[in-house]
């Protein structure tokens, strides 16, 4: 049986939407603080999964790594959408 039409859920379970919204504010100020374009970067990071956008300073790669990019996302269409709707 072909699954590739199936609808697939995704679950942010192990790290809280807290957590990963920590995260990306910590990866967000170090890349501000070292001069990059922190949007620029964090999406170049989650559409090609090359941690490689994210400087080490601060052990903003670490911490970013940490989480699944599919979470990320999910975290920050959730955020967008509910901000959208409670406007």
């Amino acid at each position: 049986m072909n699954h590739i039409d199936e609808t697939r859920q995704f679950d942010v379970e192990e790290l809280t939407v807290e957590d990963i919204n920590q995260i990306l504010s910590k990866v967000y100020h170090t890349l501000n603080e070292r001069g990059y374009n922190p949007i620029n970067q964090i999406v170049g990071y989650l559409q090609s999964g090359d941690p490689a956008y994210i400087p080490r300073h601060n052990e903003a790669r670490n911490l970013i790594r940490h989480v699944d990019r599919d979470e990320i996302m999910e975290v920050l269409v959730r955020t967008y959408i509910e901000q959208v709707i409670n406007d």
